[in-house]
């Protein structure tokens, strides 16, 4: 499994607040507009990347997340799966504590780097659908 009961837990409620949603647009239609605004309903900081560092839900955006001048908790991805892993590596890069891949964006190689490296990996998931379940 790509992320046990624990590890979804964990990442939710202890790791940190600051989300950085890599995919996340001003497009409305997206996934990550939506999943965004739960995200920040339940009190997290939503940083959007994506190339054209859009501001969304009132937050700036960032065209990577080697832009953020600031740390991230969590790097949350809505890419598709062959960009998915180097978004991964950028992850553990940039410090984050935990990377989290959405639903259909799967990397085996990607999550065995990214524990190796001691972060927490969720793949397959989507936190809108898990955080609610937490409370």
């Amino acid at each position: 499994m790509y992320g046990d009961e624990a590890t979804i837990r964990r990442i939710l409620t202890e790791l940190g607040d600051t989300w950085a949603v890599v995919g996340l647009s001003a497009n409305r239609r997206r996934a990550a507009y939506g999943v965004a605004e739960i995200l920040q309903r339940f009190g997290k900081r939503v940083v959007p990347v994506h190339p054209k560092a859009e501001t969304v839900h009132g937050e700036p955006g960032y065209a990577s997340l080697e832009h953020i001048p600031f740390e991230v908790d969590v790097v949350d991805v809505f890419v598709n799966g062959d960009l998915a892993g180097l978004i991964a590596d950028q992850a553990v890069a940039k410090g984050a504590k935990a990377v989290w891949f959405q639903l259909g964006v799967v990397d085996d190689d990607a999550y065995k780097r990214t524990r190796n490296a001691g972060l927490d990996m969720v793949m397959d998931r989507c936190p809108a659908i898990e955080i609610p379940t937490l409370r």
